[in-house]
């Protein structure tokens, strides 16, 4: 009885989840400009009109260089962190973690405040640079954990086997730990890219209407009346954060970048 209570609940939560993004596709595919579920004379037709309106295309290729950047920036500085957190240990190290942690640890609206005075303070305000670095540092804890998670899976034994054979600190680096913790950075990478196309808060906060990325231009457009555009963008959304995840937990080691212990790397 407790298995079958157990199931049912879980196949609820799984259907509140599910709801709303089968609400949103139906929405999408109105062959009208209505706001209608189920839709009405269903069309592909707001699918192309995406990539036929320049409006759109604008914050779409904003949104795609602000993640591309910004992801990148997250793994240059996490890497190099994690690494000296794992390698030296120490109080120093704790604290350059827990400051790498730090922006996930505070409500985004107190980050996106604190970077909207710093950037008004330098004149960068409005800049899509600023919200590319803003993102860029906002971000980091999640590639920071993950490479954290992967040297820690590494096996001392290989590293002691390097130095044995006469490598050097940086041959090691380069031939044993680089190769190894590569899936997890690349998986930070995954992780701060689709979570930097989502985030609207601390682009709104550093350029407001300046630099349109799409979770912007979606509220801008609420005030001027509801096109089913905003629905194919969310659905393009959830299919982008679907085929990310799923391709890391096919090719990756998922329990593992989720923090479980004594997991058999594939």
């Amino acid at each position: 009885m407790t298995s079958r209570l157990g199931r049912a609940y879980v196949a609820l939560v799984l259907i509140l989840l599910a709801l709303p993004i089968l609400v949103v596709t139906g929405v999408s595919l109105n062959g009208g400009q209505a706001l209608r579920f189920p839709p009405q004379d269903p069309s592909f037709r707001w699918y192309g009109e995406l990539f036929r309106a320049a409006d759109w295309l604008g914050p779409l290729k904003n949104s795609l260089v602000i993640a591309a950047v910004a992801s990148l920036i997250s793994v240059a500085v996490a890497l190099p962190l994690a690494l000296h957190a794992w390698g030296r240990g120490g109080w120093l190290s704790r604290v350059l973690y827990t400051l790498g942690v730090a922006p996930f640890m505070l409500p985004p609206v107190i980050t996106a405040l604190g970077f909207l005075v710093f950037w008004v303070a330098l004149g960068m305000y409005g800049q899509m640079a600023a919200t590319i670095l803003s993102h860029g540092i906002f971000l980091v804890t999640l590639p920071l954990v993950t490479i954290s998670l992967g040297l820690r899976a590494i096996d001392p034994a290989l590293l002691e086997a390097a130095r044995t054979m006469g490598a050097t600190r940086g041959q090691v680096l380069r031939t044993v730990v680089l190769p190894l913790v590569l899936p997890y950075v690349v998986s930070g990478y995954a992780f701060a890219f689709v979570l930097s196309l989502n985030e609207y808060i601390i682009a709104y906060m550093v350029a407001g209407f300046t630099v349109e990325t799409l979770p912007i231009k979606i509220f801008n457009s609420l005030r001027y009346g509801y096109t089913p555009i905003m629905g194919v963008v969310s659905v393009l959304f959830v299919l982008l954060a679907v085929l990310v995840y799923g391709t890391i937990g096919v090719f990756g080691n998922l329990p593992r970048l989720m923090g479980a212990d004594r997991v058999e790397d594939r």
